[in-house]
């Protein structure tokens, strides 16, 4: 299975709640922090919806 790298680009201040808390759910607590998630449905969707904060790279195993 692939993964996906999320990693924080954009602060969050200003935007919605929702957003924010959809930063925090993926693991990002600080500008530039990198994450690693498998490539789900769930997690594109969560991704897409904060596509203007974060920055997404496909990576395999």
């Amino acid at each position: 299975m692939s993964k996906l790298k999320v990693t924080y680009v954009k602060s969050s201040i200003g935007y919605r709640q929702r957003q924010k808390d959809t930063v925090r759910s993926l693991g990002l607590r600080r500008l530039n922090q990198t994450v690693i998630h498998d490539d789900t449905p769930v997690v594109r969707g969560m991704v897409d919806a904060v596509r203007h904060l974060v920055q997404t790279e496909s990576v395999e195993e």
